[in-house]
């Protein structure tokens, strides 16, 4: 049984329909075709990725979501994992310098010990946090169908996992690729499709040659990875790019350069940046290596493959559902015109924190195969912490526009700069003073038993091994 869009699904297989009982909220459908009362928006069992001869009949049940207990109540008494919550006080000043208490959660609430995140999440990027983060604060603060939204949305873990969950995901980042990375993944392809639209691509068809990426690929490499840079630069320019195309472009994306033979280069940094041509250069003289030859379409499927894995006949009908009413924003997070005022129920983000980003050094090579000139994607993070408070409280302005009343902002931030500075302290003013009401804070501990310092969280001498989330309400 698997809960989807406020529905419970059962699939019957070979299995006589069974007249439910009296007075029963069951519907039984024998069509391949579902209306759902609601909108009146139907959904395709094949589009889905079922066949007809697949199931018999389906049964939905229409339930109304269940009154949760308080979510401060929730992590106050948490121990599903063993131990319980610690409970501490977090005193902070507003900008007006009043004196505010903050009630501070420690505990382990997600963990590598519960069930794996979704296959589909397995896409890398800097700086990215794990799925059971947006997870734990989807389930507990929303229902189906209620808008949730990231504005720095990097690689979309945020949107996949509220599209996983049955709820409708914006997003914004004012990194062009995130879009690129995300948006194929709430409309997967079935496998056979991308393995069938692989082969209909010449990746022989090429006219660029980019010399200097030879520190990176092998020439027949090169010629395949330029060739289908071209087919897709010539497919969106025709207007002909589809969700297949879009799928492929975001898996070779990801593939572009890493440390595996699972990806299209030689021996690399991990693939969530591009050292430069004269770093590699270093690379192969020190490790004494030449790029290998690798087949870009087999190494794409076989990503495909590892993706789309445990992606179920329910998970898809849910990404199905919404995601033609999902929103992607390529804009700076201060200013989102396109969201309606009062119209998201949560936020869950992480924005970036005080470290100099270097954007064009570090996807430079993503941008070259997407045809982005990543010199002209302005992205910049204040270096010190009163303008990037600034610029923190201009954001939470514009989310406090765009959330309901009562709606919640998650946003997790952490210790820099050795644990000289802790963002959660910085950050409390920043929503107060947008008209935040400061719920709590949440700190997601690893080691639980490592206790030490104001927090009773012992951190390595360099970052941290937490999450720490302060919870806004609207």
């Amino acid at each position: 049984m698997r809960r989807i869009i406020g529905w419970q699904v059962l699939f019957f297989h070979n299995q006589p329909a069974k007249k439910p009982a009296k007075n029963s909220s069951v519907k039984s459908i024998g069509s391949t075709r579902l209306k759902r009362l609601f909108d009146f928006q139907f959904v395709d069992f094949l589009s889905a990725g079922m066949s007809t001869g697949q199931t018999t009949q389906l049964a939905l049940h229409f339930s109304q979501p269940q009154r949760k207990t308080p979510f401060a109540q929730q992590i106050s008494t948490f121990q599903e994992f063993g131990q319980p919550s610690r409970n501490l006080t977090t005193e902070v000043k507003t900008a007006g310098g009043e004196p505010r208490r903050i009630p501070t959660y420690v505990n382990e609430f997600w963990t590598a010990k519960q069930r794996a995140a979704s296959r589909l999440q397995e896409i890398s990027y800097r700086a990215c946090f794990k799925p059971q983060l947006p997870r734990f604060f989807i389930e507990r603060l929303t229902h189906p169908g209620d808008i949730v939204y990231d504005p720095f949305m990097g690689r979309g873990t945020t949107l996949v996992e509220a599209a996983l969950l049955g709820r409708i995901p914006f997003g914004c980042d004012i990194n062009p690729l995130s879009v690129f990375l995300t948006k194929p993944r709430l409309n997967p392809p079935a496998l056979e499709q991308v393995a069938s639209r692989l082969g209909e691509i010449d990746f022989a068809d090429h006219d660029e040659w980019p010399e200097e990426l030879l520190v990176f690929y092998h020439p027949e490499t090169l010629k395949q990875i330029v060739a289908l840079k071209k087919y897709l630069l010539r497919r969106t320019a025709s207007g002909q790019l589809d969700s297949v195309d879009d799928w492929i472009r975001m898996v070779a994306l990801n593939r572009l350069t890493g440390h595996s033979p699972g990806f299209f280069s030689v021996y690399t940094l991990p693939p969530n940046q591009a050292v430069s041509i004269q770093s590699q250069q270093k690379i192969n003289l020190t490790r004494n290596q030449t790029p290998p030859e690798r087949d870009v379409a087999k190494i794409i499927l076989k990503k495909s493959r590892s993706l789309l894995s445990d992606l179920d006949a329910g998970l898809r009908l849910s990404l199905a559902k919404d995601h033609g009413r999902a929103l992607f924003l390529t804009q700076p997070s201060s200013r989102t015109p396109q969201i309606p005022e009062n119209s998201v129920s949560l936020v869950v983000t992480s924005p970036p924190f005080l470290d100099i980003v270097d954007y064009a050094g570090d996807n430079w090579l993503r941008c070259w195969f997407v045809g982005l000139d990543a010199k002209t994607v302005k992205l910049t993070v204040p270096g010190k912490l009163e303008k990037w408070q600034a610029a923190m409280t201009e954001v939470f302005r514009e989310l406090h526009r765009v959330l309901k009343p009562g709606g919640h902002i998650a946003f997790e931030v952490g210790e820099v700069r050795g644990g000289k500075i802790k963002l959660e302290e910085a950050v409390l003013p920043c929503g107060i003073d947008a008209g935040l009401n400061p719920e709590l804070i949440l700190i997601n501990d690893q080691e639980f038993t490592k206790t030490a310092n104001c927090w009773g969280v012992d951190n390595n001498a360099k970052g941290t091994n937490t999450n720490r989330i302060v919870l806004f309400r609207g």
